[in-house]
């Protein structure tokens, strides 16, 4: 079997598995310098035995594994660690180890014997740390900082090591939404500036949509999907992937919603531009029925209303609305309790006509609310 020069690291007939027994078989990566490849599936759906199969803690129960032109199995733990670090959630207990001095052993591939550090390694173990802003932490014990900072310290080390591929398991669990959004952030920079491959797995299905090159779905005992976001994020399918039995994911905009209030409907709101999805949100939480229109297909209150509301009167993108909808919503307008109109409409041009006239419709009912009632 010979190399495939167009890819940097790849894969054929990869299986997987633990004592002899297959967990998932014939796995096909392909993956290129510089690329961003996430794994996603269910819990225990074996993302984690593939990564630690890639990075030789696992040996594999068949097929090949080639990075840079080279069997991955027939690699030297030294020539394997410069080009390869990894970032795994297993909890690192360094004893007695300052942040700095954990950093600092991602240098040690390229040391002595005695594994002393030269000046210019130390700059690199400066920059990595600077580079995630752990840089204050240089002095501080490894096993006193919090979860968050201790994934940014061995990101920091993985960055270090100066590899051409880092793998990563979860990297993002123990971090709030704005060091999600930096370490993220980082790992797509490297992997423009310095050609840096990354290989992850996330839960994080909105994440993983916009920052990979490739995304790659396990399930069951195989590969389920392989390619980019836009190949695998089709609509239906992250509900299937996951066997999703409540709420939804829409996968056009990564919205994951949860189930809708099953009841006939209390209150049709008259929403669009986005003004509309925090209300049907609010509703949803208070168990509230309600109905929506009319809406574009593209408008940005599409998604959240489709998923949560009883009905939605929905009109073609970047068509005029027609007299059926409207009437459609005036019968849905006379079946509900009360109606709250979400955009302010009086300074709306022409586009909005059949809104105000819905507006007055319900306003001649007796049926029109100000959003603040429920706010």
């Amino acid at each position: 079997m010979k190399p495939m020069k167009e890819f940097y690291f790849y894969t054929e007939g990869l299986t997987v598995g633990y004592h002899g027994v297959p967990l998932i078989k014939n796995i096909e990566i392909r993956l290129k310098k510089g690329e961003i490849l996430t794994l996603i599936g269910p819990n225990g759906a074996g993302k984690t035995t593939i990564l630690k199969s890639i990075i030789r803690q696992l040996a594999p129960l068949g097929g090949v594994t080639w990075l840079d032109g080279e069997e991955i199995e027939k690699l030297s733990g030294n020539a394997f660690s410069k080009k390869v670090s990894v970032v795994l959630t297993d909890r690192v207990r360094p004893e007695l180890m300052t942040c700095e001095d954990v950093v600092a052993t991602g240098r040690y591939p390229y040391t002595g014997r005695f594994g002393l550090l030269s000046g210019e390694d130390w700059d690199l173990v400066w920059e990595a740390m600077d580079l995630v802003h752990v840089g204050e932490l240089r002095e501080r014990d490894f096993t006193k900082i919090s979860d968050g900072q201790k994934q940014r310290v061995m990101l920091a080390r993985a960055i270090c090591q100066e590899p051409d591929i880092i793998v990563l398991d979860e990297p993002t669990s123990f971090l709030d939404i704005r060091y999600k959004l930096e370490f993220l952030s980082i790992l797509q920079r490297m992997s423009r500036s310095r050609n840096l491959s990354v290989i992850m797995s996330l839960h994080e299905l909105e994440l993983a949509g916009r920052i990979s090159d490739k995304l790659l779905c396990v399930k069951g005992d195989k590969v389920d999907r392989f390619g980019t976001p836009e190949e695998v994020f089709t609509p239906g399918y992250i509900s299937e992937l996951y066997g999703m039995t409540a709420g939804s994911y829409d996968e056009a905009t990564g919205n994951l919603e949860l189930e809708a209030v099953k009841k006939d409907p209390e209150i049709f709101v008259i929403a669009g531009n986005g003004t509309g999805t925090a209300l049907f949100r609010k509703l949803q939480r208070e168990g509230i029925s309600f109905a929506a229109g009319i809406l574009w297909e593209n408008d940005l209150d599409c998604p959240a209303a489709s998923a949560l509301a009883f009905e939605v009167v929905v009109e073609k993108a970047f068509s005029p609305i027609t007299q059926e909808k409207v009437e459609r919503a005036k019968k849905l307008i006379d079946a509900c309790g009360s109606v709250i109109c979400t955009p302010d409409l009086d300074g709306a041009g022409e586009w909005a006509k059949e809104l105000r006239e819905l507006a007055a419709y319900a306003g001649t009912k007796g049926k029109l609310k100000a959003y603040s009632v429920l706010t």
